[in-house]
Parts: structure tokens; sequence; C-alpha cells
């Protein structure tokens, strides 16, 4: 069956799964989402017995349908090899009472590169597949993540240029020295003097610029997206939702059909969304638990029906999640009014223009699924402290967020449901607040103090750290908002300034 995809907030005409990877988002704004949701062909048990690689072309294949087997299963195996320094991709570890999903063993480890490894080779298959000439210009906003990790997989790729936006006093040292020591000729990096709503909605409006479109299409040009916006993004993490349960059946900790619960980090709401498709496509999840930090927009959300943006912006420990504005949302809301165009554009119109929405309670009553909790700076420390404690594992900020919901979660419901924690980041990535929180000496250099942490985790420092010591730094642009457009026409050679 063709799975076709459209717009969130038009009727327009549906597109191929490879259109919608090319094209990013829709030109009215909104995001595309399948105009059906598959059901998975392989039963639990069988996919049990396949490796990751296995796992992702069987589920993939199934969203992504115009892609040929061929084609898909190159595109899994360019992405999913050396450049994961386990041979499981994403291990579950054990650890008091959950399991703990670790996403971040690829190159710039954050669960960003269980997609980004992929999605240029979807890109660039896709622009074959569709006989686009075109220069794949890919414009991206991040709080922390996405934009190394996009960066790693474009770099060098032919065809393409890939430009990343950052909130330059928002992100941790580490991430920030990942991504200014970037090479490649078509890579730029530019921080932003303000927060990552800040870049993500002024990229949005850049992607809706029908001047610079119309310039960038005469010089041969065209964007796309890298951000969970990008359907390519959201499919391959799906993938790791239904690896997990069949690793836990494979291991004898549940039984084919049982429920398994999945607490996600939540910011800009892709990570869940990925879960909520995978129980959609027949996985048997019982309770997606949404985490947020103290930018609890979401938890909000959840707890009263009304999203509202209008509030204090809170720096924190877990960047990733310092969000106010949750781009994925849109599709849960799209898909709880009824796939109805119309109903998600108003809510969305609201959103744009007064900062807040209400869904109806006929909507409220479809988030069943949904469970919401948040952890603030404190309790987030502790949990890593209290983990630590426990067997010795260390876990990054944002997987402490989810760890100390789950655990006040698993308390006040008494829900033994077999729980999995994504752990979306590895501590290393954010080692100052991690050695802080476990009550050691901050006062080393990052890069130094990585060595202690390793000695403190028990686990060599990662490639991807220790490869920054002796990285030069060359990306070092900061701009005001307002000077986004012009930075992008001059990166991309459409100024005399170039």
């Amino acid at each position: 069956m063709e799975i076709l995809y459209k717009s969130t907030r038009s009727d327009s005409t549906p597109i191929t799964a490879s259109q919608a990877i090319l094209r990013g988002f829709p030109e009215d704004g909104g995001l595309y989402v399948p105009t059906s949701v598959p059901k998975l062909e392989c039963t639990p048990a069988q996919l049990a017995k396949m490796d990751y690689r296995g796992v992702a072309y069987e589920v993939m294949r199934l969203l992504l349908s115009d892609y040929t087997e061929e084609e898909l299963k190159k595109c899994i195996e360019s992405a999913y090899d050396s450049k994961f320094d386990t041979e499981e991709i994403v291990p579950l570890r054990k650890s008091g009472n959950a399991w703990y999903l670790e996403l971040f063993h690829g190159p710039t480890i954050a669960f960003k590169d269980m997609a980004l490894s992929i999605l240029p080779h979807l890109m660039t298959t896709a622009a074959a597949k569709n006989g686009s000439g075109a220069e794949i210009v890919i414009l991206t906003a991040t709080s922390g993540d996405t934009g190394k990790a996009a960066l790693a997989g474009f770099a060098g790729v032919e065809g393409t240029k890939i430009m990343v936006f950052y909130p330059k006093h928002g992100v941790s040292s580490i991430q920030e020295r990942q991504m200014v020591t970037t090479v490649g000729a078509n890579t730029r990096v530019i921080g932003i003097n303000g927060n990552f709503d800040d870049a993500q909605t002024s990229v949005k409006n850049l992607f809706t610029d029908k001047a610079l479109v119309e310039e960038m299409a005469r010089h041969g040009m065209q964007f796309s997206s890298a951000n969970s916006i990008n359907i390519g993004r959201l499919t391959p993490q799906i993938v790791y939702y239904v690896y997990a349960y069949t690793r836990l059946l494979a291991d004898g900790v549940i039984e084919e059909g049982d429920p398994v619960n999945f607490v996600v980090p939540t910011g800009n709401f892709g990570n869940i969304l990925a879960a909520y498709y995978a129980k959609r496509m027949g996985l048997p999840i019982g309770k997606l638990i949404c985490a947020s930090n103290s930018n609890k927009v979401l938890f909000d959300f959840f707890t009263t029906g009304e999203y509202d943006k209008n509030r204090e912006f809170v720096l924190t420990s877990s960047p990733s999640m310092d969000i106010l504005i949750s781009s994925n949302l849109e599709r849960l809301i799209y898909h709880i009014g009824g796939d109805d165009p119309a109903v998600c554009a108003a809510f969305m119109k609201d959103l744009k223009e007064k900062g807040r929405y209400t869904i109806t309670e006929h909507m409220r009553e479809q988030l069943g699924d949904f469970v919401s909790g948040y952890a603030d700076e404190e309790q987030t420390a502790q949990e890593i402290r209290t983990v630590y404690m426990g067997d010795g594992y260390v876990i990054d900020p944002h997987t402490a967020v989810a760890s100390s919901v789950y655990r006040r979660y698993r308390s006040e419901t008494s829900d033994g449901t077999p729980a999995v924690i994504d752990s979306t980041a590895s501590p290393f990535k954010f080692e100052g607040s991690v050695m802080a929180a476990l009550g050691k000496d901050t006062s080393l250099p990052d890069l130094e103090l990585a060595d202690k942490l390793s000695e403190v985790a028990g686990v060599p420092v990662p490639k991807a750290v220790s490869d920054l010591k002796d990285a030069p730094i060359l990306h070092d642009i900061v701009c005001d908002r307002t000077q986004m457009k012009e930075e992008v026409r001059r990166f991309l050679g459409l100024t005399d300034q170039a």
C-alpha cells in the first residue's frame, strides 16, 4: 500500500514520501503527515530475530513506500555502520526499575544521530528519484544536538549545503564546540542573540519567504530541513521504539503482546511523536510519558488542554528541551482534531497571533495514551545522583528529567508495566552539569573534565569529545535574528559579500 503525505493545514494534493522528504515542509507552513498509518506486517517475535538494520527496514518500508527495497536498504546500511560505537546501535541498560535506551552511540553522542545518519541518504536518493537537479540547502535551527548531528550527516555530501543557527548562550559548551569546529566547505554555523524559539521561528519564516525561495530557484537551489519537522527525520525515530520492544521480548522480560511504557524527555515533541506513531502502527505500548524540564509548556498542555507559550523562558541544564514552541505537537493536534486541516490551521493561527490555543474536550479525550510530568533543576540533579548511587550508572540531564518523572509516576500510580526511558544524550555532552550534580570538582576546563567524568562513570571518553581537544574553531559568526536572512543569502552567494 502506498503511503502519501499531506499538509496539516490545507487540503493540498498529497505527495509521495520522497517528495515530502525533499521539500521538508509544505508551502502553507504546516507539516507533512501520512494520509494513513500502516500497521506493522511482521510480528514482534519475528522482528526480535532481526538486528537493528533489519527492524529499520521492516518499519521504514511501510512509511517510505515509494523507495525501492534496494534504495532503502542501501540508505540503512550506509547510516547504521561503524560510525556507531556499538554493534547493537541502541543498547538497553537496566538500572533500578527501568531500562534505559541508549540512543547516544552515534558520531555526535546524541539521539539525533539515529535519524540524521540516514536523512542525507534518504534526501539524496529522493532528489535522484524525483529528477531534481537543484542543490539542496539544509536550513536548521537547533537547541543543541540537531545542529551537530545534521552537520555530521551532510558535511561533504555532494549537491548539498547546510546552515545551522543556534542560540549563542543557550547550549552547553561541548555542544557549541562540536558545532563550531565542523569542517566542510558546504557547512556554516551561526550563533544568534536569542533563544531556540527565536531561531526556529525565523527559520520557518525563511522557508516560506517567497522572494528568497524564488531567488534561490533562479540560482539552482532549494530549501529542505533536517529538523524533526521533516518526515525523513521522524520516520527513522519510530524504529528504535519497535527495536526496544523486541529486545525486551527477546530477553524474556515480556511476552508478545505485553504492553511497555516509554518515557521520553521532550522539547520539540518529535521523539515522543515517533513513539505515538509506533503505537498506531500496532506496537503494544501502554503509556507515553512526556517528561518536561522547567520549561513545562507541554506538561501544562496535557494537564489543562491549553497550549500557552506566553511565559518566561528558562535556561536549564537540559538545553535541548529549553523550548516553548513544540513544533511537532502540530501533528498530534491534526490527528486528534479528526485529521482536519482547517481545525489544525485555526489552532496554529491562534498560536501565531495570540501565543496560545485551547483544544476541545473531545480532543482532550483522545490524549489518554499520554501521561505528563516535569522535573525542575534540583530534581534533575538529584536524579543524576540517585541513579549513580544505585549502581554507578551515569546519565545526562535530559535523561535525568525523564527518569525523575518516571520515578514519581511509578510511586504515584504503582504501575509496574515494564518501562523504557529514552536516554537521549551521553553524559559527556553535559559533563559540567553531571559532575556538579555528583558533587565533583567542576573547575577544570571542559575537555579535562571529560577525563574526570570517565573515571567516575567507568567508561572511556567518547571519540566525539576527545577529538575536540585539538579541533580549531572554524565558525565564529554571531548575529541577531533580524540578520538571519542576510546571512543565508551571503552563505549561498546571493550577495556581493559572499
